[in-house]
């Protein structure tokens, strides 16, 4: 309440002062980040079981502690080619927003860098355009040492209506 009251007075609450934390990953030669809030878990690569007819950058699933867990390669989800498996590439566990549903996905990196904290003034709205990836993706964009990390935005990257849709289309004949 208080922070409501705040923020009617044109002064932000307290939380939007504070620096927000990101886990930065290495993706094609790129720096992206998601908010660390998202994320449940970094788990080391290994063999993914594929599922027919889903859309190419869903590469498969794992066995999460007895929970089946779609992994989306998110340089596939960008329309780039797929992530190459190399000894650093990790699976990131994320938590999103599904519909009003909590829901698991496992998303395919190249390598994970570190958790940064980024301040809200280090903070710039998504470029319109210049983007190699669709504008909705980004969250916005941070400056960290003189260089732009994309922040993604994972509800609307790990889409699982989109998702959804991309496989019913996948899967009619043509």
């Amino acid at each position: 309440m208080t922070a409501m009251v705040q923020a009617g007075r044109g002064t932000p609450p307290a939380a939007v002062q504070e620096s927000a934390q990101f886990l930065t990953f290495m993706l094609g030669g790129e720096v992206f980040a998601i908010g660390i809030l998202a994320i449940k878990e970094i788990i080391e690569y290994e063999g993914l079981t594929t599922v027919p007819l889903m859309p190419e950058c869903v590469r498969g699933v794992i066995n999460l502690r007895g929970a089946v867990v779609p992994v989306m390669d998110l340089a596939a989800r960008f329309g780039r080619p797929a992530t190459q498996i190399g000894k650093r590439t990790a699976i990131v566990i994320v938590e999103i927003d599904a519909d009003g549903e909590q829901q698991v996905v496992g998303v395919m990196v190249d390598a994970v860098n570190a958790v940064i904290d980024i301040p809200p003034a280090d903070i710039e709205k998504a470029p319109q355009f210049g983007a190699r990836i669709r504008a909705e993706f980004i969250a916005g964009m941070g400056k960290v040492n003189g260089k732009f990390v994309i922040l993604l935005n994972t509800d609307q990257v790990l889409s699982v209506s989109e998702l959804e849709a991309m496989a019913q289309v996948a899967a009619v004949p043509a």
